[in-house]
């Protein structure tokens, strides 16, 4: 078990969410919320009283299911190999990847409540993953082999962090693979087409029960 598990942080998450599959990866069950507004109310009401980053971390968003989906639907992509997961909310994607076979999984936030969620939701489905709290942007993954990111292109500041962070680790040589619903601010230019997923939402996300969802793949050579 995880220390992070009986931390107030995660007596916290577990308060505030209820075990649930993720309705398009169904065998990873993750702490999941049912309303966005009101978690993130109880969240600067309860931990801090300040400012805090939206709970990404209590959903599962469109990008990381389908991805997760695919990488367990393709496990010889992640069997045998180190992989890391950027900006992984509730570690969907992270624990997908130590269920397709993964040597070592290593799950990336800035946000401690997310990293809390993290260890939380490892121990719910009995898998181990390093939660890296932080962050990395300026790097290239640390050598892992496979570079995983789910939903992370919703705003322009966050797209031009992330795609040099992205370019970096394919440029020496990681399969990296993004989950994207369409955001407003995905690099499509960048990316080749790898798949596509009619995903379950959110509807009061995404104003939406279902989200045609693509992963991509990040050439090398881009």
């Amino acid at each position: 078990m995880h220390p992070l598990v009986n931390s107030p942080e995660n007596a916290f998450v577990r308060a505030h969410t209820r075990l649930s599959p993720a309705p398009y990866v169904p065998e990873v069950h993750l702490h999941l919320a049912d309303d966005a507004i009101a978690l993130w109310e109880k969240t600067e009401e309860n931990l801090r009283g300040s400012e805090q980053p939206p709970p990404f971390w209590a959903f599962a968003w469109a990008g990381g299911q389908a991805l997760a989906r695919y990488i367990l639907d393709h496990p010889d992509l992640i069997r045998g190999r180190t992989v890391f997961d950027l900006a992984a909310g509730s570690g969907l994607v992270a624990i997908a990847a130590v269920r397709a076979g993964a040597a070592t999984v290593t799950a990336n936030e800035i946000d401690p409540l997310a990293v809390t969620a993290i260890a939380a939701n490892a121990d719910a489905n009995d898998v181990k993953i390093t939660a890296v709290l932080g962050d990395v942007l300026s790097g290239d993954a640390d050598g892992a082999e496979v570079v995983l990111a789910g939903d992370v292109f919703y705003s322009k500041a966050m797209t031009d962090r992330v795609l040099p962070f992205l370019r970096r680790a394919a440029a020496r040589g990681a399969l990296v693979l993004v989950g994207d619903p369409g955001r407003a601010y995905l690099p499509r230019e960048h990316l080749e087409s790898v798949a596509v997923h009619e995903v379950p939402v959110n509807r009061s996300l995404e104003s939406t029960d279902v989200k045609t969802t693509t992963v991509w793949r990040l050439p090398s050579r881009l």
